[in-house]
């Protein structure tokens, strides 16, 4: 969420002519500007953890669950949302890396 907040919220803002609305924003969380002063940083930790928790995620893909229909159904419905969390993280930071890094090269 951090990308989104540094990079692509304020780029939507202002391109949709919401600049007002940008600095009010940027004055009531000041730290924004500082997640956008250092996004390299922002941006490395983000990926070096989503790649972390996708190894993870594929080794335990067939992991056992528990006996029990009730928690067996749990632990698979668990798996299958975590597995969506994970590839809408993967679009979040695509979307941030966009308009962080690809987008300034555009204009």
């Amino acid at each position: 969420m951090s990308t989104l907040l540094c990079c692509a919220l304020p780029a939507l803002l202002v391109s949709l002519g919401m600049g007002a609305s940008m600095i009010t924003l940027t004055k009531v969380i000041p730290q924004i500007t500082w997640v956008g002063e250092y996004k390299n940083y922002v941006f490395s930790f983000a990926f070096f953890m989503l790649t972390v928790s996708s190894i993870l995620t594929y080794r335990n893909r067939n992991a056992p669950c528990p006996i029990d229909p009730k928690l067996r159904d749990a632990c698979l419905r668990g798996r299958k949302y975590s597995k969506y969390v994970l590839i809408l993280s993967w679009i979040c930071l695509s979307v941030g890396f966009f308009f962080a890094f690809v987008a300034q090269l555009l204009t």
